[in-house]
């Protein structure tokens, strides 16, 4: 069961260990590093599951639960390393559907997260369309790419930056938009990181990698995948 997950953790190296956890099982994911931020992704991405830690900066997990329970049904597990009764019991009655205590086994979370994508019948495999521009086709759900009908092989992050840019064709998507897009917020990644990207699907997709004719660059902005 492929979902789309939003990890909201403010601590960079659990928000990784998170990362890579869920993209093991399949999961595309996105991490943010405050509440703030948990919110705006929330109601912007329409994820398929939140994993929310109750400690953040700028707004706690727990109002960012209140905020997100009241728009919305969306899946919600909480991380904390409160675990006094008290503390779950808030939790649960803000709307999470689950708490997982710190410090957690990484098999114990991913369960909690099956548990939760079954229970809830949230995943996107059924209602994701294959994206087309041009001879370029992309399909999340078998997560592959053909250019003129040949199938290309690419890492994950290429393959979220062509998905994005394959989802509107003709639209140009700045390096930052991108660079959210592959790797979160984290603030540790360079914008330079996209660049590098985009010259290896070219070597990929384009008939000469030198003369871009699918993936164009559109100076001082970004990149645009065309329709031609």
């Amino acid at each position: 069961m492929c979902a789309y997950v939003l990890v909201a953790e403010d601590d960079p190296k659990q928000a990784e260990l998170l990362r890579r956890y869920l993209e093991r099982e399949g999961h595309e994911v996105l991490v943010v590093h405050d509440g703030r931020s948990a919110i705006d992704e929330a109601r912007r991405a329409d994820p398929d599951l939140v994993v929310l830690d109750v400690m953040m900066p700028k707004v706690d997990g727990l109002d960012v639960c209140r905020v997100l329970r009241a728009e919305s049904d969306l899946p919600i597990l909480m991380l904390t390393a409160r675990s006094t009764e008290d503390d779950l019991l808030l939790g649960l009655d803000l709307g999470a559907d689950d708490y997982v205590a710190k410090p957690y086994s990484p098999r114990a979370l991913m369960a909690r997260v099956r548990t939760l994508l079954r229970r809830t019948g949230k995943s996107q495999d059924a209602d994701r369309q294959v994206f087309q521009a041009g001879d370029l086709l992309v399909d999340p759900v078998r997560h592959t790419v053909t250019a003129a009908d040949t199938l290309v092989d690419c890492t994950l992050a290429e393959f979220r930056i062509i998905e994005t840019l394959a989802a509107e064709p003709e639209r140009v998507f700045t390096r930052k938009q991108l660079l959210e897009r592959i790797h979160g917020f984290d603030r540790f990644i360079t914008e330079r990181t996209v660049d590098v990207h985009v010259m290896n699907l070219r070597k990929k997709i384009e008939p000469d990698p030198r003369r871009p004719v699918r993936l164009l660059t559109v100076y001082g902005v970004g990149y645009k995948l065309t329709n031609a």
